[in-house]
């Protein structure tokens, strides 16, 4: 079988098609897949390239987020059969409740676990979940991390409700599904962007306002007048270190602000006193459990959403397609087809 190798360069452009053994019969509780779509996400970039604490051996297999068609069950897998289709999830032993270290353990496609960008995987079924019917595998691909991070933001500040209103920083794919998710709960979103194109096509897709943070860096004060002095419910907050005091600047006093972006680095220094004195709440969002996953399909299907996808590379161009996230000039997902 084919899959991508990260090499000892770290380098994107190295990035190549390898063969490798195929998988084995599955053992008991895992499955075998023949992947079909995979999306990617900024995180996969961090792994492929070696960066901060996702550098992964060489030869890792990136990516975290795919669909695949079930080959053969091993002994006790109940919940899938031979042709079910499936899509992955990030963190395959956070099936529900609170985060802990054990369930963190073993992220997909990062430093101790290979990922999706391979044609077979073996894989843990407790750890994947069913792809709704109403979606194609592309499209189901882009749920895993990107969508299932903004939903987690959303319903843990309790803003998932008509009139609540949400900041979401940049147009990446956790920004794109917050928009979605935003909407179709009935909330007004406001957008930030240094891109005025990229802004007026998050305004066509339903964005309340957008504000350019490069052409005005006191947009959160305009966020604020917007909101008749109020500030905003929540604000997603994607660029860390460059973007956190201006996300907690918009929010309204007992608001919520969810860190789950790292664009624009690790280390922030913030003023505590914006924190308490106006009773925020930070919440750092880590993607989230196979239950809330579920949960996050259910409704998706009820209310017909359906993911943006900005454009689909083969296989054999995956170095291609990494380069073109890394570059930033995405609407949508970015998606692999085997």
């Amino acid at each position: 079988m084919r899959q991508i190798e990260v090499p000892a360069s770290y380098s994107l452009d190295e990035l190549v098609v390898v063969e490798r053994a195929a998988p084995g019969r599955p053992g008991p509780g895992q499955v075998l897949l023949r992947m079909k779509s995979a999306s990617l996400n900024f995180r996969d970039i961090m792994v492929a390239t070696g960066q901060d604490r996702w550098t992964p051996p060489p030869g890792r297999v990136p990516g975290s987020d795919g669909v695949g068609e079930v080959l053969m069950v091993g002994d006790g897998v109940t919940r899938f059969c031979p042709g079910d289709r499936v899509m992955t999830t990030i963190l395959p032993k956070w099936i529900d409740g609170p985060l802990t270290a054990e369930k963190r353990a073993d992220g997909l496609g990062g430093p101790t676990a290979d990922g999706v960008l391979a044609e077979l995987r073996l894989l843990d079924a407790e750890g994947l979940v069913s792809v709704p019917l109403y979606l194609s595998d592309v499209q189901a691909a882009t749920l895993p991390t990107a969508a299932l991070t903004a939903w987690h933001a959303i319903t843990r500040s309790g803003v998932l409700r008509p009139g609540a209103t949400i900041l979401v920083g940049g147009t990446g794919g956790v920004s794109l599904f917050a928009l979605q998710v935003g909407l179709a709960a009935g909330a007004r979103v406001i957008v930030t962007s240094s891109s005025n194109d990229k802004l007026d096509q998050m305004k066509t897709l339903g964005a309340y306002a957008g504000f350019n943070y490069r052409d005005d860096p006191a947009w959160p004060d305009q966020v604020v007048a917007l909101t008749q002095g109020c500030g905003v419910d929540l604000a997603i907050d994607i660029g860390g270190a460059s973007s956190l005091n201006e996300s907690i600047r918009a929010t309204a006093i007992g608001g919520a602000v969810a860190i789950v972006g790292l664009v624009g680095g690790l280390q922030a220094t913030i003023n505590l006193a914006e924190i308490f004195q106006r009773n925020l709440r930070l919440d750092g969002i880590e993607t989230g459990s196979r239950a809330m996953l579920e949960a996050m399909l259910a409704w998706f299907e009820r209310k017909e959403i359906v993911p943006l996808v900005d454009r689909v590379f083969s296989f054999d161009e995956s170095a291609a397609a990494l380069n073109y996230l890394q570059a930033g000039k995405h609407i949508g997902k970015v998606c692999i087809v085997y």
